[in-house]
């Protein structure tokens, strides 16, 4: 029969890896606007790709969103929109193995 268990300690990895990564995307997200506006060096869109990837499609969808920034390249919104949803269901099925233990 199968036990409802709470992991503590795997939860709160999982949730400050995914705090991180999208607070370091929605960070970047906004530095890139601001030096998009001052005419200084941009960082490259790949790396919003890669930050994407890793976890941060929520991060850049909130930054689309609050900081106007790419709003006008659908492939930003996506890209943000698939990885958020993607790693969405990550969580959820990795939280399903985390939680269920069998005793």
């Amino acid at each position: 029969m199968a036990e409802m268990h709470f992991n503590g300690t795997a939860f709160a990895v999982l949730a400050g890896y995914y705090f991180l990564i999208n607070l370091t995307t929605y960070g970047t997200m906004g530095f890139d606007k601001k030096a998009a506006i001052n005419h200084k060096r941009r960082i490259p869109e790949k790396n919003f790709y890669l930050m994407a990837i890793l976890g941060g499609g929520l991060g850049g969808l909130l930054a689309q969103i609050i900081k106007r920034h790419k709003t006008r390249h659908l492939d930003f919104v996506f890209v943000f929109t698939v990885t958020a949803i993607l790693h969405i269901l990550v969580i959820y099925f990795l939280m399903g193995k985390f939680i269920v233990t069998f005793g």
